[in-house]
Formats: structure tokens, sequence, C-alpha cells
């Protein structure tokens, strides 16, 4: 698992447009807002997405870009975003080698059964490409809220 003040791992995934995303562009120029999530199209993944989505404009304020990642694939992400307007950019890390690089795949138990998982996980990455807050676990209800809170106290 990452800690604060550790170098963000950098990584290029695909969008949900198939467009590549490389981390490094962002270095010296904007903050980043990183959020984990398990599954498209699940009532806490749309939850969340949905109200980073709405808070788009004040994160931009706050010099953030905010980003998705989890293991579906570019052609999902495509009909998650369109379905319910998520505005933000929703990456593909299909093979879950970001995810590993990120701590956030981890052993969990689904009814019943367990099974490697995505845990659900935000990172804030300053301009310089440090990370400046790790959360692990988060819940999905007022997350975005919280993340917006921790932008502003980075100023």
């Amino acid at each position: 698992m990452l800690k604060t003040g550790q170098a963000a791992p950098t990584f290029v995934l695909p969008d949900a447009d198939m467009e590549y995303v490389d981390l490094a562009q962002y270095v010296g120029k904007q903050n980043l807002i990183l959020f984990f999530y398990p599954k498209d199209d699940t009532p806490h993944c749309t939850l969340e997405a949905t109200d980073f989505s709405d808070h788009e404009d004040e994160f931009q304020r706050h010099g953030c870009t905010i980003m998705g990642i989890s293991r579906d694939d570019c052609i999902r992400h495509a009909e998650f975003r369109d379905k319910h307007g998520i505005s933000i950019r929703l990456l593909s890390d299909t093979e879950g080698t970001v995810c590993k690089q990120y701590g956030v795949l981890q052993m969990k138990e689904v009814d019943g059964v367990k099974r490697q998982g995505i845990v659900r996980s935000t990172f804030i990455i300053d301009k310089h490409g440090v990370l400046r807050h790790v959360l692990y676990g988060v819940n999905a209800k007022g997350h975005a809220m919280d993340v917006l809170r921790a932008v502003k106290d980075l100023h």
C-alpha cells in the first residue's frame, strides 16, 4: 500500500473513448484525483462517479483533474458514462497493473467466495507527482465532498 509523501506511480491507460492518458503529462500542471472503484454500473460505484462528476467544476477551480479507474473495459466505461451522464474520464485497467501499483487489489469476500477485487480507494496527487492523500477503503456516499475539502486544504 502506498503512503502520503511517496511519488505517485506513473502509468498510461486508455479512457472510455480509447484515448490514452499518460499520468506524466499532468506533472507540473495539475493536481490529480484518482479514484479506484470496483465495477461500472453498480449502485455505490455509480453514486461515487456521478458525485465526482457533479462537483467537477469545483475541483477544476482548485486546479484538480479527476479520473476514475476500474478493471472494466473501454466499451463498458463508455456505456456507463453515457447512461449516467458522467463527465469525468474513466480509465480502463483490464490487466490490473495500475491497481496493483496503487495497492488497491486485495482479497475480498463476496457472497461467501474469496477473490481478488478493487478496494474503493482515492489518491490526491499534487502538481509535483507526490501523493498528498492516500485513502483506502472509502465509503462512496459523501466521498467526493470529503475529497473536495482535502483539496481545499492543499492550498
